[in-house]
């Protein structure tokens, strides 16, 4: 039985979805209560592949859930990936007749003022990336300072109507109320330190099918692009290299090793068949693949260049390169930046796998504890 502080979350990934339940424990802890992954077909240009085949997946987790919590979902925070998604960056400035101390009646004016409508989407969230006071102090909270005005540079988080109606559609019957977080805006905001966000940090959730990179700044995003790199790009190189099928790729790519020297053979058996593979050519197609994650990579930096992000590391997390042998010291000799690697700091969950599940967890409980203390004080 799940408790009022229980949140339930959709993550829907690029090649499987999930859905868990948990809630927040003693010092940055969570207590889960039950965890289900379907695969599914994925999407590509803003559209899901299959609706049908999405809805059974979902349809399946729901009551895996449901089953093993003996509770009814009420409340799913739906986590919405990078290609359904677009950030506004905005500065607003909201000036006062007389010296006054800030609140939260202030802020929502700033957040007020700068949304607007976005033809084909819908707003899901705003946040600050940092706020300024009429004396020039930086702050990421002005919450009882002093000032005659106060300005703020703002993230405004659309999600595509498409998105949205296809998952109300999925739950029309169900009598689940959704909310939809932005997926890669809060595996950023969790798994790197406020300290480091407050001076730009760059973060790669690089994923199955599509990747997206981000540049955070304080409690926000300033910008954000999705682009059709990740994993299948490799496993298909190494399918048409070697003459594999699609799981035979899969399994040979978890045998390779990017820092072989040399040449050499090694017998690779899969379902009872023998081939013989070149491991240094291996290596190779699979350096070619990741080549092409480092031109999205390259290409984003470059149109947010500015001296901001200047040798800055890029925070990378998601199921793409987790279990690819050399593939973050390849990156960071490509990039020529330090490429770090992030991953829940959790026992059992401490894969980069499990980053963006448990990021939205974390993000929904936020926001279930201030809905609660809101609905308390009315």
């Amino acid at each position: 039985m799940m408790s009022r502080n229980s949140v339930a979350v959709l993550d829907i990934r690029s090649a499987e979805i999930t859905v868990i339940s948990g809630e927040r424990g003693v010092n940055n802890t969570f207590v889960f209560h039950a965890s289900h992954t379907e695969p599914y077909d994925g999407y590509e240009g803003g559209k899901f592949y299959d609706t049908a085949k999405l809805g059974e997946a979902v349809y399946a987790c729901i009551a895996a859930v449901e089953k093993t919590t003996s509770s009814r979902i009420r409340n799913l925070w739906i986590g919405v990936p990078g290609e359904f998604l677009s950030v506004v960056p905005k500065e607003q400035v909201a000036g006062f007749s007389k010296k006054r101390k800030i609140s939260e009646r202030e802020t929502e004016v700033l957040f007020e003022g700068g949304k607007a409508e976005r033809k084909g989407h819908r707003l899901i969230r705003a946040t600050s990336m940092i706020y300024v006071t009429a004396d020039n102090r930086r702050v990421v909270n002005p919450i009882g300072l002093s000032s005659t005005s106060l300005s703020g540079v703002l993230s405004y988080f659309y999600c595509k109507n498409y998105f949205a109606e296809t998952m109300e559609t999925l739950f029309k019957d169900m009598k689940i109320n959704l909310r939809y977080l932005p997926t890669a805006f809060a595996m950023a905001s969790y798994l790197i330190p406020a300290e480091t966000r407050d001076e730009y940090a760059i973060f790669f959730d690089c994923g199955y099918l599509s990747s997206t990179i981000s540049v955070v700044l304080g409690g926000g995003v300033l910008a954000q692009e999705t682009y059709w790199v990740g994993k299948v790009r490799i496993i298909v190189r190494i399918m048409q290299e070697f003459g594999l099928d699609y799981d035979a790729a899969i399994e040979l790519l978890r045998k390779a090793n990017l820092f072989v020297k040399g040449g050499g053979k090694m017998e690779f058996v899969f379902r009872g068949a023998v081939f013989e593979i070149d491991v240094a050519r291996l290596a190779e197609v699979v350096k070619e693949g990741l080549d092409e994650i480092c031109e999205a990579v390259t290409g984003f930096v470059d149109e947010c260049s500015g001296r901001e992000l200047d040798f800055k590391p890029i925070y990378i997390s998601g199921e793409g390169l987790a279990d690819i042998r050399g593939a973050l010291e390849h990156l960071t000799k490509r990039l020529s930046r330090v490429c770090e690697m992030l991953s829940p700091n959790l026992p059992y969950y401490n894969k980069p796998t499990m980053s963006s599940r448990i990021a939205l967890v974390d993000m929904a409980c936020e926001d279930n504890r201030k809905r609660r203390l809101f609905n308390r004080s009315f």
